[in-house]
């Protein structure tokens, strides 16, 4: 038996929760494109984003630790595939359209520059006067116009609705701007869980290297009462913190999150009546959410990390040298067009002088940026 793309629309209808996105309901691209006779529109969105140089780059994109620290710390790639994970497991439980979630869960960092979030602040203070950056808006541009893969259009020519879930990507962190996507309506249910499982990786994943890395020990984590219940909940107690222990503590919180995000989830779309998609986005908040006793929770966790774990002299040591690495970059360019790369003068024509290099430089590699600078301002490196 042959599972051809009809096939597998007519299952996903039968799977799908009535406020889920079927494939077969897209409203298209915006370029005419022939659709696969064994995918639908949402997993060849998805593959087509596992191709792009974008994606590749992440597995040497800063998470919190710079890349070359160590091999067991998360990268922008392992956490964008953790995020991915998360995302499955709750549109699974819920009703939701596995393959969208998936794919806006892989792009939704394509645009995040090296060196983390310390990169991104500091692109945007360099183009300040120049349209800003912001990684959310990068990674849009990245999937509508950077991506250089098909003569018959720019970009991937995704289908709308992953377009919309990565315009509407919302964390603690990160402010979407919706003007071309139906702004005055919220995410779709897959876009929300998209949003909610980053969130809910770079917390638990962070506290994860935060421990292994020594920054944060148990002790530190006394009176943080999400700490207290996982510590309860896995039976440790003052024996020593093993590898083990950490692990156990770090699977149980994300079952809990998980746990409470598919409940009180449930308990939104039943007790406000939500039947369809339209209903869903109509609504004026968001459905995915944990309860407010975890929300609470989850903050104290939070200002407990930044406090400790980013707040940190060896991070903050890290946003010094990535600012000035990014910044000496920016400047030497600017003042220099003619060492650019051929290939990125020729983008100066369409994008300016500015957009062009910031393009550059958010597309760099932590490692590629440190190498670049020091051919450029070390004289015993070869240029």
């Amino acid at each position: 038996m042959i599972f051809s793309r009809e096939l597998l629309e007519e299952m996903e209808i039968k799977t799908l929760a009535p406020y889920g996105i079927a494939s077969r309901n897209s409203h298209g691209r915006l370029y005419p494109d022939h659709e696969p006779d064994y995918r639908t529109c949402f997993q060849r969105d998805r593959d087509r984003i596992l191709h792009t140089t974008a994606f590749r780059r992440l597995e040497y994109k800063t998470q919190v630790f710079i890349n070359y620290e160590g091999d067991y710390y998360r990268t922008r790639l392992t956490h964008t595939l953790e995020v991915a994970q998360i995302g499955r497991t709750l549109a699974r439980a819920l009703g939701g359209n596995e393959d969208l979630t998936e794919t806006i869960c892989l792009a939704h960092d394509l645009g995040h520059s090296a060196f983390g979030h310390a990169g991104e602040t500091s692109l945007s203070k360099l183009m300040v006067d120049h349209g800003g950056f912001d990684h959310n808006k990068q990674s849009f541009r990245i999937v509508t116009e950077l991506e250089k893969r098909y003569p018959e259009f720019p970009g991937l020519n995704l289908s709308w609705e992953v377009l919309e879930g990565i315009v509407k990507h919302e964390t603690e962190y990160d402010v979407s701007d919706a003007r071309d996507f139906n702004p005055d309506l919220h995410a779709g249910l897959e876009a929300q869980i998209a949003n909610v499982s980053d969130e809910l990786a770079y917390t638990a994943h962070d506290l994860d290297d935060g421990l292994r890395s020594g920054l944060i020990t148990p002790d530190m984590l006394e009176g943080v009462e999400l700490w207290e219940i996982l510590r309860d909940n896995t039976r440790w107690r003052d024996q020593m913190f093993t590898e083990q222990h950490r692990h156990q503590i770090i699977r149980n919180l994300i079952g809990l999150e998980v746990t409470n995000l598919i409940q009180t989830t449930e308990h939104n779309l039943v007790n406000h009546s939500v039947r369809s998609v339209e209903d869903l986005q109509h609504l004026s908040f968001n459905v995915v959410t944990v309860d407010e006793e975890l929300a609470r929770r989850n903050r104290q966790l939070k200002d407990f990390l930044y406090a400790n774990l980013y707040r940190n002299f060896r991070l903050v040591r890290m946003s010094v040298k990535a600012e000035r690495v990014l910044t000496d970059l920016f400047n030497a360019y600017r003042s220099s067009p003619t060492i650019l790369p051929r290939h990125i003068q020729e983008w100066i024509p369409e994008r300016g002088l500015e957009r062009a290099i910031c393009d550059y430089l958010a597309g760099m590699t932590d490692r590629y940026a440190v190498e670049e600078h020091q051919k450029l301002f070390d004289p015993l490196v070869l240029p």
